[in-house]
């Protein structure tokens, strides 16, 4: 019992730090609590005496249950085929809830997780694992059952396809706000000039409503500017939020969340726009800045 009690007290220290493993291999919250339980379940029924390192021991565990998880969604075809958003991390605008920190650290926008979507379970749990916690290729291989030379050209693969496809979002959120606040009051106003010029000439919007929902990606400023003005007739309250730590917006409509929006501000011009409004998903997320 009394190995059970420090077994327990040691995974606990090193809990947010295995969810932002698996959030970052996932995009689920909900997935991520998954793949951490069970690597609780396998620690608590191992012989782990002859491990130096536990925090690495649990990393792989994650890791391992992660890919499962991602080979199996893929299998399954469980997410809708068209436009994904990943699960948000939604705060108050005055700042991140220190229980997030972790899990946004390495600026882990949603820009950057849709583009994790597109990769090879493989590709994503090699660059993860390598670019965003440096564990040795040595080990990823081991859990890929590839050879290191086989799993760095994974990681490689998948950094190209992400340097190519994540916009790098400016660094100050006060920025961020101007720009984002400019575009909701123009929205409000009806004002389509006001709204084009803040967004980059190739904006992205995706708006993610669910199997059967209304999901559309939309790409161009123009396209996108008469999406918001449309939006802007339907009887929402829109409060300011962060958003994986970016400026953002949570909607509501008849005091029922809506949507989760995030911004990615890049250059001081919009380039990307997510929209969660899936109501089963939202329903599951942390959203007490409502209470606010």
């Amino acid at each position: 019992m009394a190995e059970q009690e420090w077994l327990a007290r040691q995974f606990e220290d090193h809990r947010t730090h295995l969810r932002a493993v698996a959030y970052r291999m996932l995009g689920s919250l909900s997935e991520a609590d998954d793949a951490v339980q069970d690597a609780w379940l396998r620690l608590s029924r191992a012989d782990t005496s002859d491990v130096e390192n536990l925090r690495a021991w649990l990393t792989t565990v994650v890791a391992r249950v992660s890919l499962n998880m991602l080979r199996t969604r893929r299998t399954r075809q469980e997410q809708p085929l068209d436009v994904h958003v990943p699960d948000p991390i939604v705060d108050p605008a005055d700042g991140t809830d220190p229980e997030h920190e972790t899990l946004l650290a390495d600026s882990v926008g949603l820009a950057l997780l849709v583009v994790l979507e597109t990769l090879t379970p493989p590709e994503r749990l090699a660059f993860v694992l390598h670019d965003m916690f440096a564990v040795p290729f040595d080990e990823i291989a081991m859990i890929l059952e590839r050879s290191p030379e086989a799993t760095r050209q994974l990681a490689s693969r998948a950094r190209r396809r992400v340097r190519g496809a994540a916009p790098v979002p400016d660094a100050d959120v006060s920025a961020q706000w101007e720009v984002v606040e400019a575009f909701l009051a123009a929205a409000r106003d009806g004002d389509f000039d006001g709204l084009v010029a803040v967004l980059d000439p190739d904006v992205v919007l995706r708006a993610d409503f669910g199997l059967g929902g209304p999901s559309h990606h939309v790409e161009g400023a123009e396209r996108v500017a008469s999406q918001a003005l449309f939006w802007s007739r339907v009887d929402l309250t829109v409060r300011r939020a962060l958003v994986n730590g970016a400026a953002g917006a949570v909607s509501l409509r008849d005091g029922k969340p809506f949507s989760v929006g995030a911004f990615t501000v890049e250059n001081g011009k919009i380039v990307e726009i997510d929209f969660l409004a899936d109501p089963e998903r939202l329903a599951q997320l942390d959203l007490r800045v409502l209470d606010d």
